[in-house]
């Protein structure tokens, strides 16, 4: 492990957290806090907030992290050493802190906006009887009362979870609010939920063409809804311009084959492993996996089960750094993503576009976004999800003509310079900041 790549430290107590040196503010949202509302922090799979939350602060505004959960994984990416924002856990389960849930709510009931914020929950308990929404109203009372007067605007990072306690505390403060959607928590929350959050919200972005029009069509074109790409730093994922040349037959070097992804349903590794069983015998390759879930045993079975567990290296969870290691050295990058059983699916993969800006060919599936980055054929090769066959199809096509690989990985890296850089998302979320802390300057006291 190196330095950066740091043992996670577990906090707790009051929304009083130090962070490391603030940059100078230097737009009219920096004078105060942004208040940015997270189900967990740092996540080794969420490369993509971090990336924000640094754009962010490049751009001069004051950001304090609240998170609704303990951090899980072992270590950080470097880029987590980076923000300078303080970090601020909220009870992660109410009766683990019992005098602090207590304590908030008794201070809660004086505020101006609690009774509007209790009848929101109530409305939302009578169609979502669950403990789950009564913790999600415990936390919005500690986020109201435990954090500071400076703070002006509460974003939250998800519609689901941390939206709802966003919404809670905002009508409790009575503070405006914001939501970044991304995946999951479009394609699982009821629309119900979703609907009444767009129109309490002061905006909503989301990551991908295909998720706002979802957003749009569901809260009858509201024109409150952003598409802002996540994009890429270039800078930190240098093109790599190795020139690879595996052509993977018995006389030359295995095709190196890399994915990384949650070990979960919707990420079709069971249809990865699949595929590879269909491969040609006479192609030589080896795939590196990189990532962590509830499936890694049943994946590993269904790998020994099919003869091929001895080509694959699961690496499980693993810092960023790592992850570029491995992109270097591939010569295709596989993400064989479908539509799991209770809905939930891929927004736009941030590690499609890592792999591109290595000069990685990606085979992918035609689900969700990923249309939106990945042209058959001509950036890369999308296949129908849940179909092996036609996965194995692609991954031997590519594997057998490293001139094709080429030619695809230079297309792609091309779009991805010019549609998929990260600046123009954070400018766009940093200015819609911006306007809504100015309007709430210019309300009367």
């Amino acid at each position: 492990m190196t330095a950066a790549d740091q043992t996670i430290p577990h906090v707790d107590g009051a929304i009083t957290g130090q962070g490391k040196s603030e940059p100078a503010a230097t737009n009219t949202a920096a004078a105060s806090v942004i208040g940015i509302v997270v189900k967990g922090y740092p996540r080794l799979s969420e490369t993509f907030i971090a990336q924000e939350l640094l754009g962010l602060e490049a751009r001069g505004m004051r950001l304090h992290i609240i998170s609704l959960r303990q951090p899980y994984d072992p270590t950080t990416h470097p880029i987590h050493g980076e923000i300078a924002a303080p970090v601020s856990y909220l009870p992660e389960y109410l009766w683990r802190e019992p005098l602090r849930v207590l304590r908030s709510w008794w201070a809660a009931r004086k505020l101006a906006g609690y009774r509007t914020a209790r009848a929101k929950f109530w409305r939302d308990l009578r169609r979502d009887p669950t403990p789950n929404r009564i913790r999600r109203f415990g936390q919005a009372c500690v986020l109201a009362c435990e954090c500071g007067p400076e703070l002006s605007f509460l974003y939250a990072h998800f519609l689901h979870t941390p939206a709802s306690v966003t919404r809670y505390a905002a009508a409790m403060r009575g503070l405006p609010f914001a939501v970044s959607a991304h995946a999951k928590d479009i394609w699982t929350t009821p629309d119900w939920e979703k609907r009444e959050k767009i129109l309490d919200a002061v905006w909503l972005t989301t990551c991908t063409a295909h998720g706002a029009e979802h957003l749009r069509r569901l809260a009858s074109g509201a024109a409150n809804i952003h598409l802002n790409y996540h994009g890429l730093d270039l800078d930190r994922f240098a093109p790599n311009q190795s020139g690879r040349t595996n052509g993977g037959t018995e006389t030359q070097t295995a095709v190196r084959l890399a994915s990384v992804g949650r070990l979960v349903e919707k990420k079709g590794y069971g249809d990865l492993l699949a595929a590879l069983a269909l491969l040609p015998p006479e192609l030589s390759w080896r795939l590196t996996h990189i990532g962590g879930g509830p499936l890694a045993k049943p994946l590993a079975s269904q790998a020994e089960r099919l003869g091929i567990a001895g080509k694959i290296e699961w690496l499980g969870r693993q810092p960023q750094s790592k992850v570029q290691e491995i992109l270097h050295h591939a010569d295709i990058f596989i993400l064989a993503s479908k539509i799991a059983s209770d809905g939930d699916r891929d927004g736009l993969p941030n590690v499609l576009m890592e792999a591109q800006s290595h000069s990685v060919p990606c085979v992918a599936t035609a689900v969700s976004a990923i249309p939106e980055l990945i042209e058959d054929g001509l950036t890369g090769r999308l296949v129908a999800p849940g179909d092996p066959p036609a996965l194995a199809a692609a991954i031997a096509e590519l594997a057998g003509d490293p001139a094709f690989r080429r030619q695809l990985a230079g297309r792609a890296l091309t779009k991805l310079k010019a549609e998929f850089q990260m600046d123009g998302g954070h400018d766009a979320i940093a200015a819609l900041i911006a306007q809504a802390a100015d309007k709430e300057r210019a309300l009367p006291a």
